[in-house]
């Protein structure tokens, strides 16, 4: 059970911030970027769209597919180069604004239950 809502906390970070990014381009772009860096042109917009209409598919597949202790594994693995990317472009290169940090937060809270999950799930099984 434990493992099943690990998987549930994934899908609500891609849900919850892809979802946004899907909806409200335009207020991800004001809110998540600082000025010397924000365009909202409407290719900015689209693009933070599209890459929001990505999350929510991935968040959607996450609450439908069965997470392997494997599959956790590999998932917390894949999310360590998103921690580089948010202190790189928070500190080292400050694109991101406090809000914009919305997604360390997020790989965070991923990366605890794909840490769980991988832990809860017996070698072999599914959640």
């Amino acid at each position: 059970m434990k493992a099943r809502i690990a998987g549930y906390y994934i899908a609500i970070v891609f849900l919850g911030l892809g979802g946004w990014a899907l909806l409200a381009p335009g207020n991800v772009l004001e809110l998540a970027v600082t000025d010397a860096y924000r365009e909202t042109t409407y290719l900015n917009r689209f693009t933070m769209a599209c890459f929001g209409a990505q999350a929510v598919l991935f968040g959607v597949m996450t609450l439908v597919l069965k997470w392997t202790s494997h599959a956790f594994a590999v998932f917390a693995l894949l999310l360590l180069p998103f921690f580089w990317f948010n202190y790189h472009f928070h500190y080292v290169e400050p694109v991101l604004t406090s809000i914009g940090m919305l997604d360390f937060a997020g790989n965070l809270t991923m990366l605890a239950a794909a840490l769980v999950g991988w832990k809860t799930v017996p070698k072999g099984a599914a959640a």
